[in-house]
């Protein structure tokens, strides 16, 4: 009998949730928490962390979990490191529904820098407008730089009196993806954007900001993807469906 925990947080993992549903397949959804309104999702849902590798361990054998999908952000290491140690001395099963990185296609003007401090450095000396599009926590590096402009994309409205930009220092957007070209388009011409910063998430629903981008001929900063252990991974719901043996087209 089949009871899955699929670790949420992507577009991808709430596209699983439904095909779970569909199937008619045990399971249980998690968020880590960070989103104020996480997206509904059709199977029973927890939110926050476990408690480290020891409390996940401790979720997995008390609700008898039978296979674990790390459907995180390609971000999340510490959620996907924690999985891979979980599961291991478990017996759990473990894939990864994983989106493929993007890749520089022609015309494209990408910085490769490996974290968020290389990729601040990476901005120029002079002002420039810079379209931040990579959430909400490790926005200060940036806004530290004080003689750059910064556009922020962002899900949930901004608390933090620190982060409540001036107009003469920026502009926050509150948005949930998938983006749009058009509207991407928009955002850059309207805030006449001369950097995108952005992590390499990869996927389709935040790729409309690099179309944008390389339409228009602007140097995007792309920070590399975190080192973690390796996991059996696939790049569809379907694969994950197949690895379950349900027999289910999505």
């Amino acid at each position: 009998m089949l009871r899955v925990l699929v670790l949420g947080g992507t577009l991808d993992g709430s596209h699983l949730a439904q095909a779970l549903a569909q199937a008619g397949v045990d399971g249980i959804f998690s968020y880590a928490g960070r989103t104020h309104a996480p997206i509904v999702q059709p199977l029973p849902t927890r939110v926050g962390g476990f408690g480290g590798v020891a409390g996940l361990q401790a979720f997995l054998l008390a609700e008898k979990i039978t296979h674990v999908v790390d459907a995180t952000h390609p971000f999340a290491a510490q959620m996907s490191s924690h999985a891979v140690k979980a599961c291991a001395s478990t017996g759990v099963p473990l894939l990864a529904l994983e989106r493929p990185a993007w890749q520089a296609q022609s015309g494209d003007a990408w910085q490769h820098v490996p974290d968020i401090a290389a990729a601040v450095q990476a901005l120029p000396a002079e002002p420039a407008r810079v379209f931040l599009a990579i959430g909400r926590q490790h926005l200060m590096p940036f806004l530290a730089c004080a003689q750059h402009w910064f556009l922020l994309r962002l899900l949930d409205p901004v608390v933090d009196s620190v982060l409540d930009l001036p107009p003469a220092r920026g502009h926050v957007v509150l948005d949930r993806g998938p983006f749009t070209l058009e509207g991407d388009r928009a955002l850059l011409q309207t805030h006449r954007i001369t950097h995108v910063v952005s992590k390499n998430a990869g996927g389709v629903g935040a790729q409309a900001k690099l179309t944008a981008a390389r339409e228009r001929g602007l140097p995007v900063v792309l920070i590399g993807r975190p080192v973690i252990p390796a996991r059996p991974t696939v790049s569809t719901v379907n694969g994950v469906l197949r690895w379950m043996g349900v027999v289910q087209s999505y």
